[in-house]
């Protein structure tokens, strides 16, 4: 076994989805015509898993490699290593033909819902494409099972032959969702689907999204930079920097105890509704921008940045960080870190109250 994959993989048996020290690289810039760069590590070893009617939330920074994973997740783009293993076949390899019976099994729901609907199709068409190209017939017919399926997701049955500008962007949403529930998938990718909405907006589609997963039986990958949102939807979290994982675990447990450096960060980002309260909290600010993935640092990628490496750390304690990499594995029962000093912050936010300088 790698030593990326986590021990809690290894104990859910029964997962839909079993992800396995999974990467993928591109082609860097530089040198003559820009062949010779440094490939960019966009994912880098990551391994999870994911159960039937389960919903996992995929949070990081921008540029963490969520969406990529998303999409190698979805078999849109290939990996470069890894396993991806769905209920129980290997689907990394699959060339685009052997993948077509499982594009039923997977779907994906984007983040624009104005540029991931064809402004030439008609709603009808769009929904009623996964049928046309799986060349499934339903019982009543294509026109009635997409009108059926536009209903369910509170959209105008009647609608059927209007183009994608006649409608909102909470509306565009719903017929991304009804294109992608249409053949009754078991994992759906949900890549930021409700960033580019209004807030009112936002809780709808997730509402919707929680029905839908009741009556479908659907699992969800739930990516996003919203940390509210998301503790809303999922039952557990991973947490995504620069290309790997920093923290997996149930929803309560990361946003109560969470363990990670980087945790922590996130979670002092989050707004507290009561402005006392808002006022009074510490913040913890991460020093400088995202490394290069073309270029992480030595060690433990987050080392860079980490607040706890600045000011709480000895001198032989960094020289660890700085060049050895952490493994991601369980530090309690059902709590994976990707960290050398995993703690919860209780210790960071003292030493910040102190105003000890990095």
């Amino acid at each position: 076994m790698s030593e990326n994959v986590s021990h809690a993989t290894a104990d859910r048996a029964e997962s839909l989805l079993t992800v396995h020290n999974v990467t993928k690289y591109f082609p860097g810039g530089g040198g003559t015509f820009g062949r010779h760069g440094r490939p960019i590590r966009a994912v880098d070893g990551v391994s999870f898993d994911l159960a039937q009617g389960e919903t996992l939330g995929l949070v990081g920074e921008s540029g963490s490699g969520k969406s990529t994973l998303g999409r190698v997740i979805s078999k849109l783009v290939e990996p470069t290593a890894g396993e991806i293993s769905f209920n129980g076949r290997d689907i990394a390899g699959l060339k685009p033909r052997e993948m077509k019976q499982y594009r039923r099994e997977i779907q994906m729901i984007f983040q624009d819902p104005f540029s991931s609907l064809n402004p030439r199709h008609t709603i009808g068409t769009i929904v009623g494409a996964p049928f046309r190209i799986q060349k499934v017939k339903p019982k009543l017919g294509i026109k009635a099972e997409v009108q059926s399926m536009m209903e369910r997701v509170g959209l105008n049955p009647e609608h059927y032959n209007r183009y994608p500008h006649e409608f909102s962007g909470g509306q565009r949403q719903r017929i991304g969702i009804a294109r992608a529930l249409a053949l009754r998938p078991k994992l759906i990718v949900c890549d930021e689907p409700v960033s580019a909405l209004d807030v009112s907006v936002q809780a709808q589609v997730i509402n919707l999204l929680e029905d839908l997963q009741t009556e479908f039986g659907v699992a969800f990958m739930f990516i996003a930079h919203d940390l509210s949102v998301v503790r809303h939807i999922a039952d557990r979290v991973a947490v995504m920097y620069l290309g790997k994982l920093m923290e997996v675990t149930d929803r309560d447990t990361l946003y109560s105890e969470p363990l990670h450096p980087y945790t922590h960060a996130l979670m002092s980002a989050v707004p507290v509704p009561d402005p006392h309260k808002e006022q009074r909290r510490e913040r913890i600010l991460l020093t400088g921008d995202l490394p290069s993935p073309s270029n992480p640092p030595s060690g433990c990628v987050f080392h860079t940045r980490c607040p706890k490496y600045r000011l709480e750390l000895t001198d032989d304690q960094k020289t660890l960080c700085r060049t050895e990499a952490p493994v991601l594995e369980e530090k309690v029962p059902g709590h994976e870190v990707y960290c050398h000093f995993p703690a919860p912050r209780s210790g960071l936010t003292a030493v910040l109250k102190t105003g000890a300088a990095a």
